[in-house]
């Protein structure tokens, strides 16, 4: 009998990532164990401490964390420093100080290396446009990369090369679970605010809302491609979900929808059962 090998594969979402972290919670609880983690933007960020601490102690402090989380600790905004992006033409519009402070301080590793699993953080080559994975050095670097949003935070150089946001090249990275060797894919998306009534105000809100929703377009076409490769278990999204990637003031009633949402889905045989959730569809809802 051939050895199944499991992955770990975590979308990325802004604020939604809060989602993955009550999901990750039913999984633990579940007893599933898992042999590589890989993940984009803050699905990586997520993935990072989940592999450095796989276990129910670990998902408690970085709930935790989430629930401590606030719109400006990510996206600390200046009018100031908004005006001088513009009038410099310096091509980004946030500094990522305070997200790299966010990173240093929550991280329990500084290399990717000396995760408990093995980590591999997912990153788009700014000229290329390759994926670009990154699984040794600076866990710190490779995160800031990786959550990169393009136009929104400056982009970060390792190895001579300038890499952004993982979603760009691969919001959630099937295929490189394959090529790492997985045969079974255990994939945590972030869902999207199907529910929500009107899309965010800002340029910074409506960016991450349409990079979201490309990304849940994109992991839908993938579990269809790579199906025949792999056996591939998506974690039903929230649905109805009226809390946008911009939103981090519904955190806690986040993190317990989706361990509820999870619990069910693996009691229904979800760990079992392959192919696209039907709310990961592309949907709207006239009422929540």
């Amino acid at each position: 009998m051939a050895t199944v090998k499991t992955a770990l594969v975590l979308a990325g979402g802004g604020s939604l990532g809060a989602v993955q972290v009550g999901m990750l919670q039913a999984l633990v609880e579940d007893g599933i164990r898992f042999d590589l983690v890989v993940g984009a933007s803050v699905g990586a960020i997520n993935g990072a401490y989940f592999a450095a601490r796989p276990n129910a102690q670990g998902i408690a402090e970085l709930a935790d964390f989430w629930r401590g989380l606030r719109k400006a600790d990510v996206f600390p905004f200046s009018v100031i420093d908004t005006l001088t992006a513009i009038l410099r033409r310096r091509g980004y519009l946030l500094r990522a100080s305070a997200l790299q402070h966010l990173v240093r301080r929550s991280l329990p590793v500084k290399l990717i290396e000396d995760t408990e699993l093995p980590l591999y953080i997912v990153t788009t080559n700014l000229l290329s446009g390759a994926e670009e994975l990154l699984s040794s050095g600076s866990a710190e670097q490779a995160l800031l990369a990786s959550a990169a949003i393009p136009l929104v935070f400056p982009p970060v150089r390792i190895s001579n090369k300038l890499l952004i946001d993982g979603g760009v090249a691969s919001n959630t990275p099937i295929a490189s679970a394959i090529s790492l060797g997985a045969t079974r894919v255990v994939i945590v998306p972030t869902g999207f605010g199907c529910a929500c009534p009107n899309p965010p105000i800002g340029l910074v809100a409506l960016a991450l809302h349409t990079l979201n929703l490309m990304s849940m377009r994109q992991l839908v076409r993938d579990i269809e491609l790579y199906a025949p490769r792999a056996s591939i278990h998506v974690v039903a999204p929230l649905c109805p979900l009226n809390a946008s990637v911009f939103d981090f003031s519904q955190t806690d009633q986040l993190l317990k929808r989706a361990y509820q949402s999870t619990q069910t889905w693996i009691e229904e045989g979800g760990l079992i059962r392959t192919g696209v959730p039907d709310s990961l569809q592309a949907h709207t809802h006239t009422q929540i």
